[in-house]
């Protein structure tokens, strides 16, 4: 593990020789998902594992990348698919019978299932590499030279394991991660000329936060509110909320330590997160202060990307993304496409950044979060606020429209067209839980979607479709897509989802 973190070693150098192999083999996105191939998918969540256990029921998300099945649209493409815990047969069977134009039992046969039967709190990853004779079956089970994996995230883990199975990995080198953190996002925005919120550089104890917050309220004598991140956080788990408004009567000098005693009352997004614990990460994770941007009307919208082996980079959506949590930093889910008015310009920014990945050796997906503020002229003020370098989530989403549609996202406008030319709509969420749906296993799910037709319509296109049925009887968190011809039509078939839900438990 150490040498492959020694971009001199000759592990690092095997891996960049398979992204090599990756690249060559590249011929346009049409040619390289219609050939025939062996695809791997990996959808390890291999981040700072503390930080994933604030996330209630998370291994299930690993059922998140199912919607990779699209893949098997292409009768010559066979996909390996592997979970910390096996799979439930009935949600597999479920994904499987959306594929349009493709039998069944044609699908079934080309798709391989593997797990390390370990629900413990490793990424998955780890755990396949903890297990050599999982890792010779799945080598025995793939043609090395028409595969590739496909991960949630790339880490020195997901490098060691291409390596050692001899497959390339089409996601960005580790050596890369810094440009998906809090303050490598920042240096991009710099380096693009992408508008972003005056912070903080990185540092590693509360006494240098305290400083560096400091310094941002004496450039900013007008804030009254700032945002500490751990540097490494996700999906806003890892921000809290510094509110100055008490500190306001405090000399320059004295603010420093004013803010320092005051982060005992930061108010955290994560639910149960406390100093102590948020403290002990900034030495290992990093934190910045960042401005906190004010505004009546706000939104906060992103982009997706996607930089193909060729080195050109793709828009491949805009979203509305919902939040929740104590101060709306917690990613909750997501409207497509983002609004109208400010949509095509959000993707020439996140195309910016896109080209500046490119330029460092990013791969694959990528997406940038902003801030959308409405000025009193009407026009909006839009800030960057962070790039993820990997999937999110709002690739799962993006991904069941094209699976369920086989349609287009056309760049001009912001849309995505079915076949049939219909701008397509949805409204999706990993996070519609209540406590009075635990207890629904798999089955009674399925039995409520027959039974109220809930269920995706092939003709009209339009229907909900749902992700992490696993974590429904432990959590009682379910996720869904609900797809409309109109944003309206979306939101109220998401609607009508949480109405029968409720109404059945």
């Amino acid at each position: 593990m150490q040498e492959l973190n020694d971009p001199s070693s000759e592990s690092a150098q095997q891996f960049r020789y398979l992204q090599t192999e990756l690249r060559e083999r590249w011929r346009g996105i049409e040619e390289f998902d219609s050939g025939d191939c062996d695809i791997i998918i990996i959808p390890s969540l291999s981040l700072d594992q503390k930080e994933m256990q604030k996330v209630e029921g998370v291994y299930h998300y690993e059922e998140r990348h199912l919607f990779s099945l699209i893949r098997l649209r292409n009768p010559r493409t066979r996909l390996i698919y592997i979970t910390s815990e096996p799979l439930h047969p009935m949600i597999v069977d479920y994904y499987l019978q959306l594929l349009p134009g493709i039998p069944f039992s044609h699908a079934r046969d080309r798709l391989l299932l593997f797990s390390a039967y370990d629900a413990s709190a490793k990424s998955l990853t780890q755990k396949i590499l903890d297990r050599p004779r999982l890792m010779e079956r799945i080598r025995q089970a793939v043609r090395p030279t028409k595969s590739y994996m496909v991960c949630y995230n790339s880490t020195p883990l997901e490098r060691e394991l291409s390596v050692k199975l001899g497959i390339p990995l089409w996601a960005s080198d580790p050596d890369l991660l810094y440009w998906g953190t809090k303050s490598g996002s920042r240096q991009i925005f710099k380096e693009c000329g992408v508008p972003y919120p005056d912070g903080s550089e990185l540092v590693f104890n509360a006494e240098d936060l305290a400083e560096a917050a400091a310094a941002l309220w004496e450039r900013q004598p007008h804030l009254q509110r700032m945002v500490i991140k751990l540097n490494e956080g996700f999906s806003g788990e890892g921000n809290a909320i510094l509110d100055l408004k008490p500190l306001g009567g405090k000399a320059p000098t004295e603010r420093a330590s004013a803010i320092g005693d005051s982060f005992h009352n930061l108010r955290f997004q994560a639910t149960g997160e406390t100093w102590e614990n948020f403290s002990s990460r900034i030495p290992e994770l990093g934190a910045i202060a960042e401005a906190f941007i004010e505004g009546e009307e706000k939104f906060s919208p992103s982009v997706q990307g996607r930089i193909v082996p060729s080195g050109e980079v793709e828009i491949l959506s805009t979203h509305d993304q919902i939040l929740g949590g104590p101060d709306g930093q917690i990613f909750l889910g997501c409207r497509f496409p983002a609004d109208e008015s400010y949509r095509i310009g959000l993707q020439e920014l996140g195309w910016k950044v896109g080209q500046n990945l490119a330029k460092k050796g990013a791969l694959e997906r990528f997406g940038v979060d902003f801030l959308a503020v409405r000025q009193s002229d009407g026009n909006w003020d839009i800030q960057a606020i962070e790039i993820n370098l990997r999937k999110g989530g709002t690739t799962h989403p993006f991904m069941a429209l094209k699976l369920l549609t086989n349609g287009r996202y056309e760049r001009s406008t912001g849309l995505f067209y079915s076949l049939q030319g219909r701008p397509k709509y949805y409204v999706a969420s990993d996070n519609l839980k209540k406590e009075r749906y635990r207890g629904l296993l798999p089955n009674d799910l399925m039995d409520i979607i027959a039974d109220n037709q809930l269920h995706f319509d092939t003709g009209t296109e339009t229907g909900s479709v749902f992700h992490l049925m696993g974590c429904l009887s432990q959590f009682g968190k379910v996720g869904l897509t609900s797809i409309g011809n109109s944003p309206q039509e979306a939101e109220e078939m998401y609607n009508k989802v949480v109405k029968v839900l409720d109404r059945e438990t």
